[in-house]
């Protein structure tokens, strides 16, 4: 019987049922109908998902111009985050915080730590089509350790040897082993046939700084700019990337003189995110969900003491009750609206390495009291200040905090200010200009108390801020800090090319700061970027610096395809 013969009976039969006998089936086949689509709808979820897929526009607003787009060159935030999407270096880092290959296809490193072995990929090629190769990587490192061109990454690069083993090979050969130099492998790589015949002297004027090429995800499509000056990078995937293609379809990089015009320009919906931004400060015109994503960043702020400019600061008893009164709690709350991590040592959290709260993060005047009793100080009710007798001399409680006029800084002194008076303690706050700061009170070690933050970078290499040989200028020992254990857990720390050993090295050296007192760590603030609901980014996890969020941009995404499983 045919198909629509059939069908013709039954609609047949079924109208000559009675009224209620037709009711009846009626209903009973809509529920069979229903039942059917409810099956292939569930079915359908099953085998069926939704994949990242190209597509999408993102604007993202940065304070400040890009002037030099060059890993050799780049000093300045926009610098940065410019050449982190634009070029690729031999590592990067991954999207649970680990050192992964990028250009390199493998890095060995020597059992005695001093040569690193890397072996290229062999399909590498730049933005213009031109393929990488190891002449690109030593003319690049050459030139970051050429002293006329200046680059900032020159110290990172001090004693390094590099052997270029053929076209795809080198060896890095270091004096002595530094378990962070891995790190330095992230370096963006320039071109060689782009820049092989600029002159030192020409190289920070080259046209290249500001139009570069180079092998990461993005390439520039085109730059708007503002009486010469670029105001915008608008950049579109690079095709022929080596690692996974870019997703998100044009990605906008735009750039403001300052943080009002760039919260402005969010609040009018011209740009989509942004990074290092006061949430509070966002009101949009336009009612489009965002999302704020934190990090900690490897960066400690702490009130560093000078015990050879301080008599009353040679007094460990001082420094434990000056560290016990502060409340740390209050201040990430009051200095940075709550995106911080309150700190009692000199290893911030979330880095792997266990750290031990030396006193309470929340403070206790009573107890901070108890403990200058303790050490022989008595409280003179006349002045409300503290006093000592050493030799026949009465000495008073005062000291004074150096640091620098930002607003950061400023108001962290003002509540340290506050709290120790509260506690009976005469304090000067004594600000300057960053370059003053450096030149004529960091340098020459001529503060009593320096409000100060480090930036330690992802591998914590916290020699060159503690260690006993760096206690002169240059070093950055400026707790001027001398202790054998400490110095012999940092080299330790330095050296070892055992993750676990390092890191029990770095465990042993805060206990020793935790006991001394050289210090007293405040908070390590968070990395705040805000961006829209539709983009779907990777874990910020373990950034050494913010323009690393853009590591695995390739991975972040706006438009998705639906498709059945089967099929992937």
């Amino acid at each position: 019987m045919k198909p629509n013969a059939f069908v013709n009976r039954l609609l047949t039969y079924a109208y000559n049922l009675r009224t209620g006998d037709r009711f009846v089936l009626f209903v009973l086949a809509g529920v069979v109908f229903i039942s059917l689509i409810w099956v292939i709808l569930a079915a359908n979820k099953e085998i069926s998902t939704d994949v990242p897929t190209r597509g999408g526009t993102f604007t993202e607003g940065i304070v400040g111009t890009p002037r030099f787009v060059n890993p050799v060159l780049a000093l300045t935030s926009a610098d940065k985050d410019v050449s982190q999407l634009i070029y690729a270096g031999l590592t990067r880092l991954s999207s649970d915080g680990t050192i992964v290959p990028d250009i390199a296809a493998s890095v060995t490193i020597s059992d005695d730590g001093l040569v690193y072995n890397v072996i290229l990929r062999q399909d590498v090629s730049f933005h213009d089509n031109e393929s990488l190769t190891a002449e690109d990587v030593a003319f690049t490192i050459e030139h970051i350790q050429d002293p006329l061109i200046a680059s900032p990454l020159r110290a990172s690069w001090d004693g390094v040897t590099l052997e270029v083993l053929g076209d795809y090979e080198l060896n890095f050969i270091l004096e002595e082993p530094y378990a962070p130099f891995i790190e330095n492998l992230t370096v963006g790589i320039l071109p060689k046939h782009i820049w092989g015949e600029t002159s030192a002297e020409e190289f920070p004027f080259s046209q290249y700084n500001s139009e570069p090429i180079g092998a990461g995800p993005y390439k520039i499509k085109h730059i708007i700019r503002d009486g010469g000056v670029p105001s915008s990078y608008v950049l579109i995937p690079f095709n022929a990337y080596h690692g996974t293609p870019a997703k998100i379809s044009t990605f906008v990089l735009s750039f403001f003189a300052n943080e009002a015009r760039r919260v402005e320009a969010f609040n009018k919906g011209t740009i989509d995110g942004a990074a290092h931004i006061d949430p509070s400060l966002l009101t949009p015109d336009k009612d489009t969900p965002f999302r704020i994503t934190t990090t900690t960043l490897p960066r400690t702020f702490a009130v560093f003491f000078n015990q050879n400019k301080s008599e009353v600061l040679r007094d460990i008893y001082v420094r434990r009750a000056l560290n016990v009164a502060l409340d740390r709690e209050a201040l990430v709350d009051r200095v940075l609206d709550g995106y911080g991590q309150p700190l009692t040592g000199p290893i911030p959290y979330g880095f792997g390495v266990s750290v031990k709260e030396s006193t309470s993060i929340t403070s206790s005047l009573d107890d901070a009291r108890d403990i200058l009793r303790t050490g022989g100080w008595r409280l003179n009710e006349e002045t409300g200040t503290w006093e000592k007798e050493e030799d026949d001399e009465v000495i008073e409680l005062r000291v004074s905090i150096s640091t620098a006029n930002s607003p950061l800084f400023e108001e962290t002194a003002q509540i340290i200010q506050e709290t120790w008076e509260q506690l009976g303690v005469s304090v000067e706050v004594k600000r300057f200009e960053q370059s003053d700061l450096t030149q004529a009170v960091i340098r020459p070690r001529e503060y009593e108390t320096l409000l100060f933050g480090t930036v330690l970078g992802r591998a914590l290499d916290l020699y060159s801020f503690w260690h006993s040989s760096q206690r002169n200028d240059p070093g950055l020992n400026v707790a001027l800090y001398a202790n054998i254990t400490a110095d012999a857990a940092l080299t330790t720390a330095r050296t070892s090319t055992d993750e676990t050993g390092r890191i029990a090295a770095l465990e042993e050296f805060a206990a020793e700061v935790t006991s001394d007192v050289p210090a007293i760590f405040l908070f390590s603030p968070q990395f705040v970027y805000v961006l829209p609901e539709e983009v779907t980014i990777t874990p910020f996890t373990g950034l050494g610096e913010s323009h690393e969020r853009f590591a695995h941009i390739a991975e972040w995404y706006m438009d998705t395809n639906f498709i059945w499983t089967f099929l992937k």
